[in-house]
């Protein structure tokens, strides 16, 4: 633990000496990569040694504030959260020094960095924190600190637009925080989490209806961070604004603080009723089909990212909600399998969704855009981040030979085992999860398709594409290390998988030796793949050797391949976003209520014609923006108490306080 913390210190303390020195040039901006490193590094000792050896360190110091104390703790669960925190956070940081170069003779560097050091530590205090104030304390800096790095250019009014939206969704999730505490800590006279289990453990618990509403109250509340549909319609507008060493923090790892969340209240609330189970299957049936059909209609490719991170995080709560289905049916092998499986996604999707907006980072930088239809043609200019893009896309789909397949495998084990598929009451979720993953894995492979080929295959569509050039070797390293990632997850399964035994405990309440037996089962088929895996990764490489050895001393040459008759093809001949994924938005058209602009041909010589296509979200047009409608109105009747008086404010402050003073003193009278 105190390496833990000595690790958030150097965060923190290299963050505000970032700010300080941000007058002296660049000595911010080294300042703050250097600790970010360093801090992430220190930290990381300390979790690796908890996820090895299953300790649990903590600390506990009385606080000046009511219900409140530094109490934190870092068991394996609280270990399994903070390992990709810290390591994204580092490797972000090393990407994020060169990334920001061009904008240090403009911008405060070290301000930037001093709000990516806060968050990184708020993150890993949010994960550790024992205590209810504590943890709402370290929520509201990681959103603070986030919001700042999202409006990072200010300047321009959709950033502004993007960074009020996340402000409001926050804050709205936070209050429903505030009011799960509020219930949490009543019965037990305590928000200190070691208080509220004794509480549990000497009493039997809350009762079935209280626990209930504390479940709704952290689904909405953690959800909205996590990007639960329908509460995820700020990760589309906030993950495109901030810089893309920010996004793929916020989007690999912030965002999974929300799964913590819920993971963490579960462990308070007792044995789950199977509804639990059910909602949090309909909730990532309905955020990964949904998600990846909107990141599928998208045109830029960082809001292509952010709907799939809305689609990740469904196939992480169908792992849960398998988990909790099977608790509810006192079935340990969907339980444990349903577990396993989401918590490996949780680390998987941090490393394959930090490599993807890390390489659309690279292409950002390198051409000014991130419209997939003036790109093409990258692969050429940008070798490494084409290539290492690739392994993310093909990761992301759920494909082997990479770790996206090893988490969403094991959920398929859990839904497919003979207890899950017994009767109608485990067999009808377990063939929703079994569908809709494998619905989302076709589109998933669509989409990622269409983002690769369009953006890095072809023809340069625009000058900006056709003079892009390579990347700077401090972005490269991150990219490269984060896909090699994801191929030694695959290749080391069987140990990763063993080390989730702890975690899966925790959670399903079951011995260690019932966690162990249906996970070692899993191995089996998985070792089957890794082993598939292994022999396709030496044929290939035996391959390339007999290629490489046939071609030498040979001349190689080039010529136009087959062109179908046109004696001059030009790069309008190669499809767009639209007319790629046309066939999938149009058959799923009754959900994604796709707007036209179609102006066809007309005549025998047709000067010009064209489509434009835009998917809106419809959580955004049908919930959201008429509730602010309707909120506005309401406020607006209430402009007649505004009249610009300062002595009339001070008297509502005052007829407010002694309002309060009144109810409390009643209160107290009882």
């Amino acid at each position: 633990m105190e390496l833990l913390l000595i690790g958030l210190a150097v965060l923190v303390g290299g963050g505000c000496l970032a700010l300080i020195a941000d007058r002296f040039g660049r000595v911010g901006h080294v300042l703050g990569a250097l600790s970010a490193v360093a801090g992430s590094v220190i930290g990381s000792i300390a979790v690796v040694q908890t996820l090895v050896t299953g300790t649990i360190t903590m600390l506990s110091k009385p606080w000046n504030m009511p219900y409140g104390s530094f109490s934190v703790e870092l068991d394996v669960l609280s270990a399994w959260f903070a390992a990709p925190i810290l390591g994204l956070s580092a490797l972000a940081a090393i990407y994020g020094y060169e990334y920001l170069l061009h904008d240090a003779d403009r911008k405060s560097l070290g301000a930037s960095w001093f709000y990516y050091n806060l968050l990184a530590a708020s993150m890993v205090l949010v994960v550790i924190a024992r205590n209810g104030v504590l943890f709402l304390v370290a929520w509201e800096v990681m959103a603070l600190s986030s919001y700042f790095l999202v409006v990072y250019d200010h300047e321009k009014e959709s950033v502004q637009k993007a960074g009020w939206t996340y402000m409001i969704a926050s804050h709205l999730g936070t209050a429903f925080l505030l009011v799960f505490f509020v219930l949490l800590g009543r019965e037990a006279k305590s928000l200190d989490f070691a208080d509220i289990h004794q509480w549990i453990h000497s009493t039997g618990g809350f009762s079935a209806t209280t626990s209930s509403l504390l479940f709704v109250l952290a689904v909405i509340g953690f959800g909205t961070k996590a990007g639960f549909m329908p509460f995820h319609v700020w990760l589309p507008e906030a993950h495109p604004a901030a810089p893309s060493h920010v996004s793929a923090v916020m989007s690999g790892v912030m965002i999974k603080t929300g799964i913590y969340g819920v993971l963490r209240s579960l462990t308070f609330l007792g044995t789950p009723p199977l509804w639990w189970g059910w909602l949090l299957i309909g909730i990532g049936i309905s955020s990964g089909v949904l998600g990846v059909l909107y990141a599928l209609s998208q045109h830029d490719l960082k809001r292509l990212l952010a709907y799939s991170s809305v689609e990740n995080i469904g196939i992480i709560a169908l792992g849960l909600g398998a988990g909790l289905l099977g608790i509810a049916l006192n079935e340990p092998g969907i339980a444990v399998l349903g577990f396993a499986g989401g918590l490996l996604h949780v680390l998987n999707h941090a490393v394959f969704k930090g490599l993807l907006f890390l390489g659309a980072g690279a292409v950002i930088h390198n051409t000014g855009t991130g419209e997939i239809d003036e790109l093409g043609g990258l692969m050429k200019r940008m070798p490494v981040t084409a290539i290492t893009f690739l392994v993310g896309a093909v990761a992301i789909s759920g494909l082997p030979p990479l770790n996206g397949f090893v988490s969403e495998f094991l959920i398929y084990l859990g839904a497919f085992t003979k207890e899950a598929t017994r009767g109608a009451v485990g067999g009808v979720p377990a063939l929703a999860i079994i569908g809709s993953l494998a619905l989302i894995g076709g589109l998933a492979a669509a989409c990622f398709t269409k983002a690769f080929g369009i953006v890095f295959l072809g023809e340069p569509r625009t000058d900006a594409a056709r003079d892009a050039h390579a990347s700077g070797l401090l972005m490269r390293i991150p990219m490269v290390v984060l896909a090699t990632c994801c191929l030694s997850i695959t290749l080391f399964a069987k140990p990763i998988v063993r080390s989730l035994a702890p975690v899966v405990q925790t959670m399903t309440g079951r011995s260690s030796e019932i966690v162990s037996r249906h996970l070692t089962k899993a191995l089996t088929p998985i070792g089957f793949v890794v082993a598939i895996v292994a022999g396709v990764l030496v044929v290939t490489l035996m391959l390339v050797g007999v290629r490489k050895l046939l071609l030498t001393g040979r001349d190689v040459g080039k010529s136009p391949t087959w062109d179908c008759g046109f004696a001059q093809p030009t790069t309008r001949m190669q499809y767009t976003s639209s007319s790629f994924a046309r066939p999938l938005t149009e058959f799923f058209s009754p959900f994604l209520q796709t707007h036209k602009k179609f102006k066809p041909p007309s005549g025998l010589f047709p000067n010009d014609a064209s489509l434009e296509t835009h998917t809106a979200d419809s959580s955004m047009t049908r919930i959201y923006e008429p509730l602010f409608r309707l909120v506005g109105w309401c406020l607006s009747k209430l402009s007649w108490i505004q009249h610009g008086f300062t002595n009339l404010y001070v008297f509502y402050i005052a007829a407010t306080i002694v309002a309060l003073l009144v109810w409390f003193l009643g209160v107290s009278g009882r």
